[in-house]
């Protein structure tokens, strides 16, 4: 469906991002990675996508808090890939802390990772999406996009704020062959969140599937995490003809969370 295509995917060296990468290089779109993690693992990754799925497969080490590496990473994947004709800005951080006591320095980091990333992102490929008259951004928002909880004030104003940009860039491109949504997931079996059920399990002296069901009964009816998989799948949908006419929509993720 995507042959010929070309994608960024922020974020996408483990997890969710990796998850939708696969989506789409699954479905013929070449894909540029971004992420840290280490260079021989990474590069193995890379290589490893790019036989699976018979696809070109770049890497950007950009860091999503400096406006020119993401200006540079989007150029890169211009030049190295032909052009961008899918940006998805997964990319985020989370610190957790009551508002009086959270540091000024995690605020700043987690909106410019996770808010203002997305901006430069955008405003960095969508002259050529506009040039071709097709373009797909999906922005990977949060449940807490559209509810908030105590001790993520910073994560929550971000991904919030994520979605207002959403909607005013489905706004900005609703006469063109250019789309943007996003997807907001609730709680997504990632290496992160196995590393919140493991520190439970240890802290609490409960099994995994304790921990894991201590920490889903908080929030998300279903009982089960969603998987990269699931996100990856709902990317390549909202890149289909069958989303033309879907723009500025978040999309719940969520076993049912927002259903409360």
């Amino acid at each position: 469906m995507l042959k010929g295509k070309t994608a960024i995917v922020t974020g996408s060296t483990s997890g969710i991002g990796l998850g939708i990468a696969r989506a789409l290089g699954g479905a013929g779109a070449n894909i540029l990675l971004n992420g840290f993690g280490d260079a021989e693992q990474i590069e193995s990754l890379r290589a490893g996508l790019a036989q699976e799925f018979g696809v070109e497969v770049a890497y950007s080490a950009a860091d999503m808090s400096r406006p020119e590496q993401i200006h540079a990473m989007v150029k890169s994947a211009q030049e190295q890939l032909g052009g961008v004709d899918i940006l998805v800005n997964n990319a985020g951080i989370q610190h957790t802390s009551p508002i009086e006591t959270f540091p000024a320095e995690r605020w700043d980091a987690i909106l410019a990772i996770n808010l203002s990333s997305a901006f430069h992102t955008i405003q960095a490929a969508l002259p050529g999406m506009r040039a071709s008259n097709w373009g797909r951004i999906i922005n990977i928002a949060s449940v807490h996009g559209l509810v908030a909880s105590v001790d993520k004030s910073a994560y929550v104003a971000a991904k919030h704020g994520l979605l207002g940009l959403t909607k005013a860039v489905a706004l900005e491109t609703a006469k063109t062959g250019v789309t943007c949504n996003a997807v907001c997931p609730g709680w997504v079996l990632t290496p992160l969140v196995q590393k919140q059920i493991d520190a439970r399990a240890a802290r609490d002296g409960l099994s995994e599937e304790q921990a894991k069901s201590a920490l889903l009964s908080e929030k998300q009816p279903s009982g089960e995490f969603a998987t990269p998989e699931q996100i990856g799948a709902i990317c390549l949908f909202l890149c289909s003809t069958a989303a033309n006419q879907m723009r500025g929509a978040a999309l719940p993720v969520d076993g049912a969370w927002l259903a409360q």
